[in-house]
C-alpha cells in the first residue's frame, strides 16, 4: 500500500474529534457525564453502523458512495466538515460549563459513524 484511504483518514480524524468531545462534557458538564457520556458515544456510534444499512434497505434507498472520491477532488473539501462540525460541538462545553451535554454527544457519534461508514464502503470497493 503507498498511499492512505482518504476516508479512513476522514474516520480517524472524526474518532479523534468524538474522543475531545467526550473529554470536554466530560469535564465541564455534570458529575453523571463522566460514565454516561463514553458509553453514548460508543453506543450510538455502534447502533448507527450496524442499524443504518437495515434502514438504506428497507427504505429502498440506493447505495451512497463513500464520502470521499478520488474522482471527485471537492468532496474531500465537502467532507472535512464532518470533523469540523464534531470539533464544534466540542467547544460548547468550554463556553457554556456546567449543563447537561448528551445530545452533544449523540450528533457527535453520529456524524462519526457516518465517517466510519464511508471508510469501509471505501474498503469494500
Amino acid at each position: 500500500m503507498n498511499r492512505l484511504e482518504p476516508n479512513a483518514l476522514l474516520a480517524l480524524s472524526a474518532a479523534f474529534a468524538l474522543l475531545l468531545v467526550v473529554l470536554a462534557t466530560a469535564v465541564n458538564g455534570p458529575e453523571v457525564g463522566l460514565i454516561r457520556n463514553p458509553l453514548l458515544a460508543i453506543i450510538c456510534a455502534g447502533s448507527f453502523l450496524l442499524l443504518n444499512p437495515r434502514l438504506e434497505r428497507a427504505m429502498k434507498r440506493p447505495d451512497r458512495p463513500p464520502l470521499i472520491s478520488t474522482a471527485q477532488p471537492s468532496t474531500a473539501a465537502w467532507a472535512a466538515l464532518f470533523p469540523i462540525l464534531i470539533l464544534a460541538c466540542a467547544a460548547v462545553p468550554v463556553f457554556w460549563p456546567g449543563r447537561d451535554y448528551g445530545l452533544l454527544v449523540i450528533i457527535a457519534a453520529v456524524l462519526f459513524g457516518a465517517t466510519v461508514e464511508s471508510a469501509l464502503k471505501a474498503r469494500r470497493g
